[in-house]
This record gives C-alpha cells, sequence and structure tokens, in this order.
C-alpha cells in the first residue's frame, strides 16, 4: 500500500521499539523509509508514575522502514483538543524478533 495519500497530512507512526511519534508525512518510499516534519515524541507514562507525560520535540525526524509498525492519519482537530501531559497508560512494549 502506497502512502501517497498522507503526504503533507499529519501521521502517528509507531515503531518497532514501542515509540510513538507524530507529525507531518513529508516523504515515504517503498521501503516505508518516513520524513516526518514538526515530530514529536509522546511518552506516555503509566498511571503510577507521578511525572507527567510530555512530547519531545523532534523536528525533521527520519523513521527507517524496518522500525515502521503503523502509519494512521490524526485527527488534528481531536488531538488538539488533547492535554497530552495529562494522558496515562501502560506501555505498548517493542516487538521481539527471535
Amino acid at each position: 500500500m502506497s502512502l501517497n495519500n498522507y503526504l503533507e497530512k499529519k501521521v502517528c507512526v509507531m515503531t518497532a521499539d514501542g515509540r510513538t511519534l507524530v507529525g507531518t508525512l513529508f516523504s515515504a518510499d517503498n521501503q516505508t523509509n518516513l520524513v516526518l516534519q514538526n515530530a514529536v515524541e509522546r511518552v506516555i507514562r503509566e498511571p503510577e508514575d507521578a511525572e507527567p507525560s510530555q512530547e519531545a520535540p523532534l523536528g525533521l525526524f527520519i523513521v527507517r522502514g524496518d522500525n515502521v509498525c503503523l502509519v494512521g492519519l490524526v485527527d488534528e482537530a481531536l488531538d488538539d483538543s488533547i492535554d497530552w501531559t495529562q494522558v496515562k497508560g501502560a506501555p505498548i512494549g517493542g516487538v521481539k524478533h527471535s
């Protein structure tokens, strides 16, 4: 499947090592290598962690295709209405290779 319909749109990328990245998809190739503009990493803390969740700015960011698990469009109105520092949850975890 081509990601051409997602170009210049805000996307969420889940990586094989369990990270959640959000940014504007600038470029993608046939190996799913991605270039994100204005990228942030959402670091969601566990419910028992007193530290707030955070969005770490990354700027222009390249994600290697072999590390991409999921790419999805972001509902920008909904996304902008969420205070991500207040969001808590269990870690997704990474992909294990045998």
